[in-house]
């Protein structure tokens, strides 16, 4: 483990700290004859080999800076066909990270493998995941008679409601789960000092009692969510 957690380290580093806008500029323009993707690399290596600062595993390392040419060679020319960036961004690093993983456990990739499988908190992973996409699909559902009696305001970001909604959702999980029932009580204050304004400028009654009832059962999914997870953990 210490192994992947020093090449991962280097992946941020290279990726992240170390790799300026203006690079990724020129690539994106220049593509394969940009200088900046070989030097990008040269980075990668060099920044993974001190981490790991073991002669023995300088061919793995040349695997990863060989796998990250053609990764960022693909994401490159993939980039003008997707409208949303931040999918071939996603498959980018999880291509990356893919390759770390199996140059870090290949003597015992299955047995591994298998074993982060059986030691997985799989309470935990259900908790998260349904206090995410599965409760704001459930809210809509229970909302949706309501939500065409008010006159909803098209000047937000598009889905910011169900994303804000997933975040405090995991958030009063993760608080739940440690304890901190105090900050559950500063989460929701903090979200109605947000709100007032645009409630006091809305003056719509039905407004503010679907804000209050979608707030409440945003809390009370995600609370119910964290006691489940506590009984059977």
């Amino acid at each position: 483990m210490i192994l992947f957690t020093k090449l991962f380290l280097a992946h941020l580093l290279g990726d992240f700290l170390f790799q300026p806008n203006k690079w990724v500029v020129h690539k994106e323009a220049n593509k394969i004859a940009s200088k900046y993707l070989y030097l990008h690399i040269l980075v990668h290596v060099v920044i993974a080999m001190l981490l790991v600062w073991d002669l023995k595993m300088w061919g793995w390392v040349l695997v990863i800076g060989l796998s990250h040419y053609f990764i960022d060679l693909l994401k490159i020319y993939a980039n003008p066909y997707f409208e949303n960036k931040a999918i071939p961004f996603f498959i980018d690093q999880a291509l990356h990270l893919a390759v770390l993983y199996y140059c870090a456990f290949n003597s015992d990739l299955v047995g591994h493998t298998v074993g982060l499988f059986r030691e997985m908190n799989w309470p935990l992973v259900t908790a998260v995941v349904f206090a995410s996409y599965p409760s704001s699909i459930i809210m809509a559902k229970l909302l949706e008679g309501m939500s065409d009696k008010i006159e909803l305001d098209h000047k937000s970001l598009p889905n910011a409601g169900k994303y804000i909604g997933i975040i405090e959702r995991l958030f009063v999980l993760i608080f739940i789960i440690l304890g901190r029932w105090e900050a559950i009580g500063l989460l929701i204050t903090a979200k109605s000092v947000f709100r007032f304004n645009d409630l006091k400028e809305s003056n719509s009654r039905k407004l503010t009692e679907y804000i209050l009832i979608g707030t409440l059962l945003s809390f009370g999914l995600a609370i119910m969510t964290g006691l489940i997870y506590l009984g059977v953990s």
